[in-house]
C-alpha cells in the first residue's frame, strides 16, 4: 500500500497510466476540431464557387447523344462536360466522341446580368471564336461564331439533368446531348 501511495505522490497524485489516456483524449479533441475547421473551410470555398449566374452548372457531367454530319448521317456519341464557375465567370469543357467522330470544345464566359459573352475553341480542328448569348439559372441560348462557322447552342439544366443542343451551318450540322451530374 505504501508503494502505491509513493507512486501516486511521484505522479502528482495521479496514477501514471491515466496520462496517456488524457493525452489521447486531448489529441482526439484537437483532431476533431481541426476536421470541423477544415470542413467549414471547404463549405465556405464551395459556396463562393457556387454563387453567381453559372452556379447550377458547377461540376462534372456525363452522358450521351447524337451528332449529325453534313451528309445527314448521325452517330451516337459519349460526352463529358466540366463546368468551373467563379462568380460571374466560368470555364467549361465539353468532349464528345463516337467511333468515327470527336470534338473538344472549351469556353471562357462572363455574365453581366443575363447577357453572356466570351470565347470558345475546338481543339481537334484548331478553331476558335466568340460566344454571345443570354440566359440564367442554368438555361442559356448562345451563338458561337468564327469566320465561316456559326452554331446556335441551347443549354437547359434542371437539377442533375442537362440537355445540350447545337445547330451549325457547316460539316458539323448539330448535336443533341443529354448529361447527368
Amino acid at each position: 500500500m505504501e508503494h502505491l501511495q509513493a507512486y501516486r505522490a511521484a505522479g502528482g497524485g495521479k496514477h501514471r497510466a491515466n496520462k496517456p489516456v488524457e493525452a489521447r483524449v486531448r489529441n482526439r479533441r484537437l483532431l476533431i476540431a481541426a476536421a470541423v475547421l477544415f470542413a467549414a473551410g471547404l463549405v465556405s470555398s464551395e459556396s463562393k464557387a457556387q454563387s453567381g449566374p453559372f452556379a447550377p452548372l458547377a461540376g462534372t457531367w456525363s452522358g450521351s447523344g447524337t451528332v449529325t454530319l453534313d451528309d445527314g448521317s448521325t452517330e451516337r456519341i459519349r460526352c463529358r462536360a466540366k463546368y468551373a464557375p467563379i462568380g460571374p465567370t466560368m470555364e467549361m469543357s465539353l468532349t464528345c466522341a463516337s467511333d468515327a467522330y470527336k470534338f473538344n470544345l472549351g469556353a471562357n464566359v462572363k455574365a453581366e446580368g443575363s447577357a453572356i459573352a466570351g470565347s470558345w475553341s475546338e481543339a481537334s480542328r484548331n478553331i476558335s471564336g466568340s460566344l454571345q448569348g443570354r440566359g440564367a439559372g442554368g438555361n442559356y441560348e448562345l451563338l458561337a461564331s468564327t469566320a465561316g462557322f456559326n452554331a446556335n447552342i441551347s443549354l437547359k439544366t434542371s437539377g442533375n439533368k442537362q440537355s445540350v443542343s447545337m445547330r451549325a451551318d457547316s460539316q458539323f450540322r448539330g448535336a443533341n446531348i443529354s448529361l447527368t451530374k
